[in-house]
């Protein structure tokens, strides 16, 4: 299985919620997660993350997750692999010692919910801004590309202003501490507004 997802900063958390909850998303509690992202030793941002294997580390209050994610078609298309871990410390050396350097750290506030098989994520991402996430775990051989066109198209019936990113958080948080642009455009084009009149 492979988790498929699509990713938008949004203008106005509280009336991109209201159009959610409209829909029938029910929304969890806020839940603070830290995740520090790896990468192989060798991979610099910039390079292609097609077919390289990431890891992450997240903690939420004093439960820690190891997770493997490589991205397939795109960075938000991943064969994705995660199991708990009682040691967070020991674990972020473990990875180290298996070629990996810790690139960024990402804090966010997320708020969790699901419509039919979409698992749907309101996440405020310290220094970077506010997103939606919209994910699918699909068969192996589910093209990407279609899976993301059926995520976006729920995006857009909420009728409220977000903006596509392909990009992922630990992109997005070091182009925002590398001064660079606060949401990369879209791989796939122009970053849009994508109100539907």
């Amino acid at each position: 299985m492979r988790e498929v997802e699509v990713k938008y900063a949004v203008n106005n958390l509280e009336e991109a919620a209201a159009a959610l909850r409209w829909a029938g998303v029910e929304f969890s509690e806020p839940v603070f997660q830290d995740d520090q992202a790896f990468a192989p030793v060798g991979w610099s941002f910039g390079d292609s993350k097609r077919g390289v294997a990431f890891a992450r580390l997240r903690s939420v209050g004093e439960r820690h997750w190891f997770t493997l994610k490589q991205p397939g078609a795109n960075a938000q298309d991943c064969l994705e692999y995660e199991t708990e871990v009682l040691d967070r410390a020991a674990m972020h050396q473990a990875i180290l010692r298996m070629g990996y350097w810790a690139t960024v750290r990402v804090a966010k506030s997320r708020r969790a919910g699901r419509v039919g098989e979409v698992s749907l994520c309101l996440d405020e991402v310290a220094g970077v801004g506010t997103f939606l996430e919209l994910e699918r775990l699909v068969p192996d051989d589910a093209p990407a590309a279609v899976v993301q066109d059926e995520l976006a198209a729920f995006a857009v019936s909420l009728n409220v202003p977000l903006v596509r990113t392909a990009e992922t958080y630990d992109s997005l948080v070091r182009a925002a501490t590398d001064g660079g642009p606060r949401v990369p455009p879209s791989q796939a084009g122009a970053a849009a507004d994508l109100r539907v009149t």
